[in-house]
């Protein structure tokens, strides 16, 4: 999700990390230019959030509301309108936990941004635009009590977990391209789990993919493998024939449609920009496929 920039979901169980996963991306990501640096900084300047002893913001944001959020702080506004926490996110992370708790009205403030890295304020004055080009990072429970699937612990009927899953339009849910289902660790499975890979390789190996993405990007107005359009997507998204067979098959088989294989493709570019490879291969678009897959198993299941 780092490495291409895409926003993404995790769900599952409380106590199983989703949290934690999403405070420590920012550790991950690449160090800001000096260009980002100062545009944050002016969105910041406009809300009277720096201080003297910090006149530029220097790290990435990571900005994380109460899912008790109303939809002007989240998206601004005011008599004098000011930026709100999808504005003040810009260069870094926006997370919102518990998420099909916030507000419907809530929610549906994130549409425009996420589609448009930008959002308008409009007042009886006139209307006043701000950046808002962050990454989306979600987190919620797969049903109302948090156990599902655990069936000795979660007593929710089928009809409650989808009244539940149903809080989150299909629009929104569009607009998130990695689905990751954060499942319960057995105690056993911990205590022979092998040493992770620490914060500082894994920057190492997405800021490798980013500059990638830079180069390939140059002089197109995008950055990153998540703000890829359809025309990027048919142009720099190349396959392998073994992955061109896999992706006719899943395409037929889970009726995808175009904006579903697009993303499928858009995060295989980036699985396979962090193994520098030019093609997509068979690999890449099964991790891809997986991530789709796992949205598919909550909301179609």
């Amino acid at each position: 999700a780092a490495a291409g920039r895409h926003n993404m979901l995790l769900i599952g169980p409380a106590g199983t990390g989703k949290t934690m996963v999403a405070k420590r991306m920012p550790t991950i990501m690449p160090g800001m230019t000096m260009e980002e640096s100062i545009e944050i900084s002016k969105i910041y300047s406009i809300s009277r959030l720096l201080s003297d002893e910090e006149p530029l913001i220097l790290k990435r944001p990571f900005r994380s509301p109460h899912h008790t959020i109303s939809p002007q702080a989240l998206a601004g506004g005011g008599s004098r309108p000011r930026p709100g926490e999808i504005s003040l996110a810009t260069g870094g992370i926006l997370f919102l936990d518990e998420l099909p708790e916030m507000k419907r009205e809530t929610l549906e403030v994130l549409r425009q941004p996420l589609e448009e890295r930008k959002v308008t304020i409009t007042r009886v004055q006139g209307a006043v635009s701000y950046p808002a080009n962050f990454q989306l990072v979600a987190a919620m429970n797969p049903c109302p009590c948090g156990h599902y699937p655990d069936r000795s612990r979660c007593f929710c009927t089928q009809g409650q977990i989808r009244k539940y899953l149903g809080r989150i339009s299909g629009p929104l849910l569009d607009r998130i391209d990695i689905c990751v289902e954060a499942a319960p660790v057995a105690y056993q499975e911990m205590r022979q789990s092998e040493p992770n890979e620490d914060s500082a390789s894994i920057r190492s190996r997405v800021e490798q993919a980013r500059k990638i993405q830079e180069d390939r990007f140059r002089r197109l107005g995008i950055r990153c493998n998540g703000e890829m359009s359809g025309t990027h997507i048919r142009k720099f998204c190349t396959l392998e024939r073994e992955a061109e067979e896999f992706l006719r098959e899943v395409y037929q088989q889970m009726g995808l449609s175009v904006r579903m294989h697009d993303k499928i493709l858009k995060v295989a570019r980036t699985a396979a920009d962090l193994e520098e490879r030019d093609r997509i291969s068979y690999g890449n678009l099964c991790e891809a496929v997986s991530y789709v897959r796992a949205k598919e198993q909550f909301w179609k299941g």
